[in-house]
């Protein structure tokens, strides 16, 4: 870590300008030879040095015209500045020393070159979202429903048919087993007969 040492503008031409502080001697001035240079009327050409001594800067004024004042007190002779010092030029022109620690690898702006002035970012501009793409393929239509086949009516006449015809046959069957269970054969012979005349007596006085 390295300190770095800046004079920060807090009135007078240029008001936020930044001056960064490198080398052994540095001159404040008007004129354009000067390290710093500050183009103002109560600036003189050559008004005062800066010496780098012992891992500080020593202020010391230049026999400048309008003065040159620490904490609002003018020079008489050198003078170590400390971090948060108020350095002024004249009346008007102000700064402000101050002292940062950085890393040795960093980017350091020569102290010729004018504090830039803060960029605004640009306000973004938002991307509209991508037109929807329609389908332009055919979309299978569901299928009808299919109607449900009436029910047939079932013909019973088949079926009672039928069952009275195995019922004649079931009768007669039984009446056929019953004649000939008879030994002697005799109901062959008075079967028809004595059926009719079980009728006929039956429905008598």
């Amino acid at each position: 870590m390295v300190s770095q040492f800046q004079l920060i503008m807090r009135s007078g031409p240029t008001p936020g300008a930044s001056f960064i502080l490198e080398g052994d001697q540095l001159t404040v001035g008007r004129d354009a030879t000067n390290e710093i240079v500050i183009n103002d009327a109560e600036i003189s050409r050559r008004h005062a040095r800066l010496t780098f001594q012992g891992g500080k800067y020593v202020l010391e004024d230049l026999g400048s015209t309008n003065g040159t004042f620490v904490n609002g007190q003018r020079l008489a002779g050198p003078r170590v500045l400390k971090a948060g010092e108020v350095v002024q030029f004249g009346e008007q022109i102000m700064l402000v020393f101050e002292v940062t620690s950085m890393d040795s690898g960093a980017t350091v702006v020569s102290p010729r070159a004018s504090a830039a002035v803060p960029s605004v970012p640009r306000p973004l501009t938002p991307v509209p979202p991508p037109p929807a793409v329609e389908y332009a393929g055919n979309i299978p239509a569901s299928p009808a429903p299919v109607a449900a086949a009436p029910a047939k009516k079932m013909n019973l006449t088949p079926i009672i048919i039928g069952v009275v015809i195995f019922l004649i046959l079931c009768c007669c069957i039984s009446l056929f087993i019953w004649v000939d269970a008879d030994p002697t054969g005799s109901r062959w012979c008075t079967f028809p007969f004595s059926i009719i005349a079980q009728i006929l007596g039956s429905s008598g006085p």
